[in-house]
């Protein structure tokens, strides 16, 4: 693939020697961050792709004490449902060694994602700025974070938004969510977009092409710098 300057691919032979690259990267940075000022953050999607990640990292001997972790969004779900991103980080990354780290999670008791949007926020100004690492994932219809096209005025106000996260309800995907705003992503040291399949290569060669963030919202991550982890 011919890449824009600004992005850099990555690609693996395998899962596994991708897993064990940005397993590395990732504790290098936060072991490098940790060094120079005590303390380290990083934001990780969720779904099947990051578990074998995840669990590896989780055995990382690191200051994790010093590690602030969270999402880059979630499904506005409790954290004991399958669907919870929040479940999924805390059964198989906070883990181990990991299990020191400090988490923020995105969701909240016995209230609804649109009325949580301001203490979510407040929550989130606790974490670094910028952010040492943002781990994004990337779905089959262009979507990242829970910035979906399919959410049409939700998705057009996050990406417009000066806040740390939005809510967004997708008409192609169950539940509510809470995101990460395109600002407060990019307001990190390091982007790394993480995606296996030959299908998912397909999509970003599409979305390098389309070049249309509102069809494709992964394109507004693909104008600024980007590192790709890829497996088939």
């Amino acid at each position: 693939m011919n890449m824009p300057e600004h992005i850099t691919l990555c690609e693996f032979e395998s899962r596994e020697a991708l897993t064990n690259s940005l397993c590395e990267l990732i504790q290098t940075r936060l072991q490098n961050s940790i060094n120079q000022s005590g303390r380290a953050s990083i934001a990780f999607s969720g779904g099947s792709t990051p578990i074998p990640l995840f669990k590896q990292l989780s055995h990382a001997p690191l200051d994790w004490s010093a590690v602030t972790i969270t999402l880059v969004d979630d499904r506005w779900v409790s954290p004991d449902h399958q669907d919870s991103n929040e479940r999924l980080v805390k059964e198989n990354l906070l883990q181990n060694e990991a299990s020191a780290s400090r988490f923020i999670g995105l969701w909240q008791e016995n209230i609804s994602a649109k009325e949580a949007e301001a203490s979510c926020n407040q929550r989130l100004a606790e974490l670094d700025t910028p952010l040492n690492t943002v781990i994004l994932g990337m779905g089959n219809d262009g979507h990242t974070a829970s910035l979906f096209p399919c959410a049409k005025g939700d998705l057009y106000a996050a990406l417009a938004s000066n806040k740390d996260c939005a809510v967004t309800n997708p008409a192609s995907a169950p539940h509510a969510r809470m995101t990460l705003t395109p600002k407060r992503l990019f307001n990190s040291d390091l982007r790394i977009l993480h995606i296996c399949g030959q299908d998912k290569l397909e999509v970003l060669k599409k979305a390098l092409r389309e070049n249309n963030l509102h069809t494709m919202p992964i394109s507004i991550f693909l104008e600024r710098p980007l590192t790709i982890y890829w497996a088939a």
